[in-house]
């Protein structure tokens, strides 16, 4: 592993690179920023044998761009794409986004968001209950979130006009772009041909890194928990089999990355986390601003003390059984098995147990439950005393308040979501004991600060909520 015999003075600069290309998979000349793609280069040849090694990713640095190709182990339905506004993107904007990207494909050097536009357009004719339409508002609004989360990651650059107008008028707007086809190759690069599956399951990557002198079933197994521990948030041990939980407990396996990535591992019998103090790894920052992540923390504060009560124990159950079969048929149901070549169509079943394993039966563990009640009861509580400071949006929605902050800590893992409450996962307890300050603004102070613009800029206070420990 290169990382060990970096001098020191330049492994703080190695290990931000790493962290940059672990939490964006594609680097550009603008994207994230534009000190990154230089970084990347400079640590080019150490970061892909290192990744490979390590994770068995593969990365391809070019000129213009970096791009990583990781291995993912499991379906996950919490990496979202978002739109630049931060809102979800639905089924429509996700179809849109993968047309515009076969157009651009076959596009010169230049393009206007019109014929851009009509060619998705024509595109939609070929797939069952899809259609853009620019004279209804609703598509036009979802193919420019389309075409601008191409643009923020450089795939095209507004050379003249503007997007936002030709979405208001398609008659009296228009906006001409300049397409990087290198990005646009970059960015969509399937681990196999599309036309070859008859299952998402096949989308689930190939391993390409190697030099682990250990048993390739035993280097496999390494690579899956290194991979584990930079892509969720928390490694529970009780999701793991026997022969993982020995390796998540290695001191030398879970040390080598956090030599790579300069996190810190932190330790509990439940599991593993690393910690991101730097912000460059995390696509959620917890504890964080706005009033989300506050609320979010002030009832992690509160659920924490009352399952830590021991004069009035909570009920406890065991987590679900939620196989990813689900998510599989939905995804499934969805592809157009008319285009499928059969001749070379993958049947691989991802699910299908393996014939040499030993099943055992693992012993289950109970998490504390709390029910919705209580839940909606607490968020009203931290809504009556300090909606003053909340964003106005949330002032008068605590039901949805609710609803978006109980979603952020399941993200995190630091809840599950279950029929009729929460379970509550051990990571929570390390929020526990969260204090809680009100700064208001002096009745003269007439305009605040720029570095005061934000959630808090409509309200006339602000939380600051502190916790124990360094955040995530």
């Amino acid at each position: 592993m290169h990382a060990r015999s970096i001098d020191s003075l330049a492994l703080d600069s190695y290990q931000r690179a790493a962290r940059v290309m672990l939490a964006n998979h594609l680097v550009t000349r603008t994207y994230p920023d534009r000190i990154a793609l230089p970084l990347i280069r400079r640590w080019a040849t150490e970061l892909r044998e290192d990744l490979g090694e390590l994770f068995g990713y593969r990365l391809e640095v070019t000129e213009t761009t970096a791009r990583l190709f990781p291995v993912l182990d499991r379906l996950d339905a919490g990496q979202p794409a978002r739109t630049t506004g931060d809102r979800l993107f639905d089924r429509r904007r996700y179809a849109y986004l993968a047309l515009g990207l076969a157009a651009l494909g076959r596009a010169g050097d230049q393009i206007t968001l019109s014929e851009l536009a009509d060619q998705v357009a024509s595109y939609t004719e070929r797939v069952e209950g899809l259609e853009l339409a620019p004279d209804r508002a609703a598509d036009r609004d979802a193919f420019v979130d389309a075409v601008g989360w191409l643009a923020a990651r450089g795939a095209v650059t507004l050379a003249d006009g503007d997007a936002g107008g030709w979405a208001s008028d398609p008659e009296a707007g228009e906006a001409l772009y300049d397409i990087d086809r290198a990005v646009v190759f970059a960015l969509f690069r399937p681990p196999r041909a599309l036309q070859h599956l008859q299952s998402v399951t096949g989308l689930l990557g190939e391993e390409a890194g190697g030099g682990d002198t250990r048993s390739p079933a035993t280097a496999s197994a390494a690579r899956k928990i290194r991979r584990a521990l930079v892509e969720r948030p928390v490694v529970y041990a009780d999701e793991l089999d026997e022969s993982e939980r020995i390796l998540l407990g290695q001191e030398k396996l879970v040390g080598e990355v956090e030599k790579v990535t300069g996190l810190r591992a932190e330790r509990r019998a439940e599991g593993v986390a690393l910690i991101d103090s730097s912000g460059r790894l995390s696509d959620v920052r917890f504890p964080g601003t706005g009033t989300l992540a506050q609320v979010a923390l002030l009832l992690a504060g509160e659920v924490a003390d009352l399952v830590l009560d021991i004069d009035n124990p909570v009920a406890r159950r065991p987590r679900p059984d939620r196989p990813l079969t689900d998510l599989v048929e939905q995804l499934d149901s969805a592809i157009p098995m008319t285009t499928v070549f059969a001749p070379l169509a993958d049947s691989f079943d991802i699910f299908a147990p393996d014939e040499d394993s030993e099943m055992q039966e693992p012993e289950i563990p109970e998490y504390p439950f709390i029910e919705s009640s209580w839940i909606r009861d607490t968020v009203q509580m931290l809504s009556d005393r300090y909606g003053a400071t909340f964003a106005a949006q949330w002032q008068a929605d605590v039901p949805g308040l609710m609803g978006e902050v109980v979603g952020l800590l399941e993200r995190l893992r630091l809840v599950e979501l279950v029929d009729g409450g929460l379970l509550i996962m051990p990571a929570l307890a390390r929020y526990r004991g969260a204090i809680v300050t009100i700064r208001t603004r002096a009745e003269t102070e007439l305009f605040i600060s720029p570095t005061q613009v934000g959630d808090d800029a409509e309200t006339e206070g602000t939380i600051a909520s502190t916790e124990k420990g360094s955040g995530n």
